[in-house]
């Protein structure tokens, strides 16, 4: 049996290309004590793989030259040495970018393929849900009636972030990029007021007509103009919570925000969320989350490419704005 993996050659320089990549065909050996060979259905793609692909450490290392591109996945068990672990159950982990994972049992987390689609558990039911829930509820602490400006709102976290905001009684604002993710956020989602950044020539005025009364909460994904647009009108009290910076990951030179002296003058706080902290709390967040999926209170969208060897495609679409929704490689099963 032979797996189709994707290995990490070298460290792009802005956008990550084919050439950073390598990918191999290599044999698959028989689990040792203790391990567990997986066979992944679908592989997550995400805004966090392109720090992963620098060298040294932020929260976690970044991912050696030569090894299997660190990626969160989902698959079945058709082997295993581990004792708690049998053939035939469905698992999520750090499985990496290829067709198969032989990984130490202890690293690996069962889930009911029969209450929810095994791709949900690497987004909305995965670390995207935790963080836009936890991001949100924990750091944010939403108030009903309140503001709550979303960027990148049209992505995975993004959209989940703002109906959970609605859910607790907000008034929800969302910055995305396009008419057809602009329209997914009006239309479906109902959001109250919408954005398109790509055909505005004054986001900080556009804020201020649309937001009058300031912003009570600012979750960013996006940084740079966009962050600082959003500090010229912040509300008293305001909360920014720091998620991520998608318009910097692959600049040489990172785009720090110029208006921050606004947060003194609004009394705000700036924290940022890391979705590590909370894996003690997740039973909460999945509960929740899979009953306002079960009400209907959440839609959730998924944007699939069916084919392993579409990954430096897949990641860069996350950069130029190519998906709505989770975005996910599905692996077909013969």
């Amino acid at each position: 049996m032979w797996n189709t993996r994707y290995v990490l050659d070298s460290r792009p320089i802005g956008l990550a290309t084919e050439a950073n990549f390598r990918r191999e065909e290599v044999s698959l050996r028989e689990p040792g004590e203790g391990e567990v060979l997986v066979r992944v259905h679908y592989i997550s793609v995400d805004p966090a793989m392109r720090g992963w692909m620098n060298e040294g450490t932020t929260y976690v290392p970044g991912v050696e030259l030569g090894a299997v591109m660190r990626a969160f996945a989902a698959g079945e068990i058709i082997d295993s040495r581990h004792p708690n672990w049998k053939v035939g159950q469905m698992v999520t982990g750090l499985l990496g970018v290829q067709t198969y994972a032989m990984i130490n049992g202890e690293y690996l987390t069962e889930v009911d393929i029969n209450s929810a689609p095994l791709s949900w558990y690497l987004g909305v039911l995965g670390m995207p849900g935790l963080t836009a829930y936890f991001g949100l509820l924990d750091k944010g602490n939403p108030k009903p009636g309140e503001t709550v400006l979303v960027s990148g709102a049209a992505g995975m976290v993004g959209s989940l972030v703002g109906q959970i905001a609605r859910i607790k009684g907000c008034r929800v604002a969302g910055i995305a990029g396009g008419d057809d993710k602009c329209a997914f956020l009006k239309n479906e989602l109902k959001w109250d007021v919408v954005i398109n950044y790509k055909s505005t020539s004054d986001l900080p005025a556009a804020l201020k007509e649309h937001l009058p009364d300031g912003i009570n909460i600012f979750f960013d994904n996006v940084g740079g103009n966009i962050l600082d647009a959003a500090l010229t009108n912040l509300g008293r009290g305001c909360r920014i919570i720091i998620c991520g910076a998608i318009s910097q990951y692959n600049n040489k030179t990172i785009q720090g925000p110029s208006n921050y002296m606004k947060i003194i003058t609004a009394r705000g706080t700036l924290t940022g969320i890391i979705v590590l902290d909370y894996f003690d709390k997740a039973a909460e967040a999945l509960n929740d989350l899979s009953g306002w999926l079960r009400e209907g209170k959440i839609i959730y969208k998924e944007h699939i490419i069916p084919s392993i060897d579409q990954f430096p495609f897949a990641l860069n679409l996350l950069f130029t704005g190519g998906n709505i929704g989770k975005l996910l490689l599905r692996i077909p099963i013969e």
